[in-house]
């Protein structure tokens, strides 16, 4: 190998090593910028509804919302509704009082599935009927999918193979 094919080859994995490590992840999904009632509030009587309004558009399909008691129990009602960025569902009439988890399921404009939870403490012990049991959550709200990084390392080694090779069969 003479010295310019193995300048090129390096220039070019040096090149690669660079692009590739200023290429930034995507993460213009929708992020939640409000909640009725809002995060941490102290109320005295129960909501008719629960929402969370987004900072884009949402996709109605596969939309959860549910609000779990500090009974364990589902105190939501019927199917989220999506209406552009607002995501909500109806409350029954809250019984034992303590924190209320209310906890979202939705997928933004772009496809991005967001999801997350706020809670509210109700004051005082209201009359109202639980629904059934919560279910156990599964995955996690911060899942985002695997890490980049291996695929960074990939192609990197791709790309440094392929220049490796090019220099190779120029001598």
């Amino acid at each position: 190998m003479n010295k310019r094919s193995a300048a090129a080859a390096l220039l070019a994995v040096v090149l690669a090593v660079l692009a590739l490590a200023g290429a930034g992840v995507a993460a213009a999904h929708a992020t939640r910028i409000a909640t009725d009632p809002a995060e941490g509030a102290a109320l005295a009587q129960s909501p008719q509804r629960v929402s969370a309004t987004f900072s884009e558009a949402l996709q109605p399909e596969f939309a959860a919302m549910t609000v779990v008691g500090p009974d364990g129990n589902l105190w939501s009602t019927g199917d989220p509704q999506v209406q552009g960025a607002v995501v909500g569902v109806g409350v029954r009439p809250l019984g034992p009082a303590g924190t209320y988890t209310v906890n979202y399921r939705v997928t933004s404009a772009d496809g991005h599935v967001v999801s997350g939870s706020w809670s509210f403490r109700l004051t005082a012990t209201n009359t109202g009927t639980p629904g059934p049991p919560a279910a156990a959550p599964t995955g996690s709200p911060d899942d985002d999918g695997p890490p980049v990084w291996p695929f960074v390392v990939a192609a990197t080694l791709i790309i440094a193979g392929g220049a490796w090779w090019a220099a190779r069969r120029q001598t």
